[in-house]
C-alpha cells in the first residue's frame, strides 16, 4: 500500500538516488544537495519512495538558477512555492503518483496562502502541467543543466 509524507534528513540517500533515476547527470541534485535542501524544506514521497515533488518557498517570482544550489534562500512566509523536480522512478510512472503529489502542493500551498506556484520544464512536459492549471509562461532563463526550460505558474491571486 502506498502512502505520502513528508520525507526528512534520513531520506536523503534514497532522495539522490530516485533523482538520478528521473533526471540526466548535469541536472540531478546530488545526495549533497538533498540533505542541505531537507535542513530547510521538506520533500513529498511516498513509502516506497517512488516519487517526489521539491522546492522551496520564496518571495521572488521566478523560478532561478541559483535556488538549485542554495537551499538557505527557503523562506517559510514567502509567496510563492517553487517546484524544482517532479521524480517518479521509472517502472511507477504513468500511474498518477506524480499528478497526486503536485496536486498535494499545489492544495498546501493554497493552504498556506501563497500566491502560487512555479516550475520550469522541458517543452514535451507543458501540456501535462497545464492540465494541472499551469500556464506557460516561455522560455525561462533557466539554464540549469544545460537544457532548454519552460517557466509555468499556477497563480491562485495576486
Amino acid at each position: 500500500m502506498l502512502t505520502m509524507r513528508r520525507a526528512n534528513i534520513y531520506d536523503a540517500d534514497s532522495i539522490a538516488s530516485v533523482e538520478a533515476q528521473c533526471f540526466p547527470q548535469a541536472e540531478a541534485a546530488t545526495f549533497t544537495q538533498f540533505q542541505e535542501r531537507l535542513k530547510h524544506y521538506a520533500l513529498f514521497d511516498d513509502d516506497k519512495l517512488i516519487s517526489f515533488v521539491d522546492g522551496l518557498v520564496t518571495d521572488e517570482k521566478d523560478l532561478t538558477d541559483n535556488m538549485y544550489a542554495h537551499a538557505e534562500m527557503h523562506n517559510e512566509a514567502g509567496k510563492w512555492q517553487m517546484i524544482f523536480g517532479v521524480n517518479t522512478i521509472p517502472s511507477y510512472r504513468r500511474k498518477g503518483h506524480a499528478e497526486k503529489l503536485l496536486r498535494r502542493m499545489i492544495d498546501d500551498a493554497r493552504e498556506q496562502n501563497r500566491l502560487g506556484l512555479v516550475l520550469t520544464c522541458k517543452e514535451k512536459m507543458i501540456h501535462y502541467y497545464a492540465k494541472l492549471g499551469f500556464v506557460n509562461e516561455g522560455k525561462s532563463e533557466s539554464s540549469h543543466g544545460g537544457a532548454e526550460w519552460y517557466q509555468m505558474r499556477l497563480t491562485f491571486h495576486e
